[in-house]
């Protein structure tokens, strides 16, 4: 009996865990809110992993973060482009290594 007893408790620890993390409160809201729809997607698994995946962030605010994250990739390769045309421009007016050991040794 005592070993029908352990995987129970486990369960019940797991479950307790769900709770406690919030999964379970996540879940209902999402299963609540199909079983509100009016017209019933024809994936209800995509209609659960899109609003699981929302995490309560309005679309637009995940749209105006992927906009943001859009300009700043922009924004990185127009510095990197620069700093590489400055790096150039550098080495144009830099003597090479072996031009600065010849002017020392005379």
């Amino acid at each position: 009996m005592a070993h029908y007893r352990a995987p129970e408790t486990k369960r019940e620890q797991f479950r307790r865990y769900l709770e406690k993390a919030g999964v379970v409160d996540s879940l209902t809201s999402v299963l609540v809110s199909l079983y509100e729809q009016p017209e019933k997607p024809s994936n209800a698994l995509e209609f659960v992993k899109e609003h699981l995946n929302s995490g309560g962030q309005p679309a637009t605010d995940t749209e105006a973060l992927q906009q943001e994250v859009n300009d700043l990739r922009q924004r990185c390769a127009r510095l990197a482009d620069e700093n590489k045309d400055l790096k150039s421009r550098l080495q144009h007016y830099e003597p090479e290594d072996g031009a600065i050991a010849d002017a020392q040794s005379v």
